[in-house]
């Protein structure tokens, strides 16, 4: 007989033997298994305790995340039998279909689906949140229904869905078969959206339809088109729970949802914008897990991460991050800013408007119908004797001058800028109106930086760009050679896209002795640059570049966010005489300068 799969674990020294005694006095306790008590004290997790039993029952363990079911093979079991039992079908070979469970020891449910498909079934096993997570990818988002399923509900019967604009209950409370339906149909767009890692979900209306995307890794999918009738019933729930006002019809609104979707608990920013076919709604997912990232995961690479946990560390200065909407600047801040929360540091941020609340910092919301803006919170922070300063954005001369003066009476200003890369931000501030003089003695450093998507890594195959392919992207035949370039083939972990999250490229500009007497001269961006890219400053482009050699991202994704200029065909071509694709020429060349 083979060894129990707990005897497995303790021999592959997974648990120890006192583990094993703390989980099951657990488990006679809460009468529960002792694999589930050793999950809910952490020392085993559900894929160690599955691959054990596996190896006990003598049954095929399989990883969800790498395995592709055909749609054809989803559809022979219901889905309502599927979530029932918490089963999942992954193939069928002469008649037998094999299925995905997490029990090997439920005869009564094997034998239940032998009946109900009337065929042979076999088993495989795989923990049960995977098949759980898979159903809901391969079926629907809610145990239970789906979008889809409501939208046919909506389309097949006259319906009254009108129910919602009386419907006064919290966003927090429970919503079940017994809500009214559209309110059933909002909670389950954000769940699903949430489950799908979706950073936006967009509602937008036409002439017959209304369309529902879904913002994933940064780019759009369009998921649903619900019938136009109910465009007003979705409008009002979304309206209630962002407490705005339903009979306002003509202006803009901004609001906040705060709910619970697929076991998280999140803030949705709610914007209202009319259009000529109705009132367009984009809720931002706020979900404080892409916070906690720190500095080190950014994606920097090792010269620039070094660089600037050295820059976040000056008692004073100011330092720019730049980049357009969506190109994660709000999460570089937060990392910094977390990386420095400590108890002997006081920070204040101000902020238009607070995105996620942080534990320890002082937050501070931009109000412009009180009068409560940027130059004011400044100047009132100011007096609060803080060591570290956020102001969200540097839009007008008098928040650009007042951040300025704060650095200079011994601040740390972080703060952002809306350019396209970070010499431009030097002009930018003097076309706000800020002295050259002032702008060259105050910044420190600006880092620009756009997001791109990271190849799956269950799917990841090396890949072998054409001549044109790499002359396009400006990479010499050699250095593609001894390079790692891959790509996505697609899967099940991805959606079959072959991207699966997303990483940041940076461009990071130390202001050199040489920079700051251009700035002060007030030299145009593109001499800046050529300065900055002389004294090593690796560019977005460069950066994307050095990615697609290590096999993180593809130049699509480059190009997508970047642009090619004539110093980054230099700098990539050097790569060839070095050791390593993605050894950093021009830094090895500006140290060479120094000494």
């Amino acid at each position: 007989m083979a060894s129990s799969f707990i005897e497995i674990l303790v021999r592959r020294g997974i648990i120890s033997r006192e583990q094993l005694k703390e989980a099951e006095t657990l488990a006679g306790k809460q009468k529960i298994g002792v694999g589930d008590a050793l999950l809910k004290q952490g020392y085993a997790t559900g894929d160690e305790v599955m691959r054990a039993m596996a190896e006990e029952h003598d049954l095929e363990y399989v990883d969800l995340r790498e395995v592709t079911i055909p749609p054809s093979v989803v559809e022979l079991i219901p889905e309502s039998v599927a979530r029932e039992n918490a089963v999942l079908p992954l193939s069928e070979e002469d008649g037998v279909l094999r299925v995905v469970v997490s029990n090997p020891l439920d005869l009564d449910t094997f034998e239940k689906l032998r009946f109900i498909l009337n065929r042979k079934v076999e088993i495989s096993l795989a923990p049960r949140e995977n098949i759980l997570e898979s159903i809901n990818r391969l079926y629907g988002q809610i145990e239970g229904e789906s979008v889809d399923s409501m939208l046919q509900e909506f389309t097949d019967t006259a319906i009254d869905f009108t129910e919602t604009e009386g419907d006064s209950r919290s966003s927090d409370e429970n919503v079940d078969e017994n809500s009214a339906p559209v309110v059933r149909l909002v909670q389950l767009m954000i769940t699903e959206a949430v489950q799908l890692r979706a950073s936006d979900i967009h509602i937008e209306p036409f002439e017959d339809r209304v369309r529902i995307r879904y913002r994933i890794d940064g780019v759009l999918v369009e998921r649903d088109n619900p019938p136009r009738r109910l465009l007003g019933a979705i409008l009002s729930r979304i309206k209630i729970l962002s407490r705005l006002d339903i009979a306002e019809r003509r202006r803009t609104q901004d609001g906040r949802i705060k709910i619970t979707a697929g076991g998280k608990d999140l803030d949705l920013r709610v914007s209202v914008i009319p259009t000529n076919h109705g009132q367009s709604i984009v809720m931002r997912i706020l979900d404080k897990d892409n916070i906690r990232v720190g500095v080190r995961h950014l994606g920097l690479s090792e010269r620039n991460n070094k660089t600037f946990n050295e820059l976040i560390r000056r008692p004073n200065g100011i330092i720019l991050v730049t980049g357009p909407t969506g190109s994660g600047k709000t999460t570089t801040l937060y990392a910094a800013l977390n990386e420095l929360n400590r108890p002997d540091r006081k920070i204040i941020t101000a902020e238009d408007p607070v995105e996620y609340y942080l534990a320890g910092i002082n937050q501070v919301e931009v109000r412009h119908n009180i009068g409560l803006d940027f130059a004011r919170i400044i100047r009132a922070m100011l007096r609060q004797a803080p060591n570290v300063i956020l102001v969200g954005e540097m839009r007008d001369l008098e928040t650009a001058s007042m951040g300025i003066q704060a650095s200079l009476t011994g601040h740390l200003v972080f703060s952002t800028l809306h350019t396209n890369d970070a010499p431009s931000s030097m002009t930018r501030l003097v076309d706000l109106g800020v002295p050259g003089y002032l702008v060259a003695s105050s910044v420190i450093a600006v880092l620009a930086q756009r997001l791109v998507r990271v190849i799956c890594p269950k799917c990841k195959r090396p890949d072998h760009p054409s001549t044109a392919a790499l002359e396009e992207a400006g990479i010499p035949q050699e250095l593609a050679d001894r390079s790692e370039m891959m790509r996505g083939k697609g899967c099940g972990h991805c959606g079959g896209k072959g991207f699966r999250g997303r990483i940041g490229i940076y461009e990071l500009m130390l202001m050199s002795s040489r920079v700051r007497q251009l700035v002060f001269e007030g030299a145009s961006a593109v001499d800046i640059r050529k300065q900055a890219v002389a004294d090593g400053m690796v560019t977005l482009y460069r950066d994307g570049i050095d990615k697609v050699l290590r096999g993180i991202t593809t130049t699509e994704e480059v190009f997508r966010v970047a642009k090619r200029s004539d110093h980054d065909m230099t700098s990539i071509a050097a790569l060839v005489n070095t050791s390593s694709p993605t050894t950093d020429k021009s830094a090895a060349l500006a140290d060479k300068k120094k000494k």
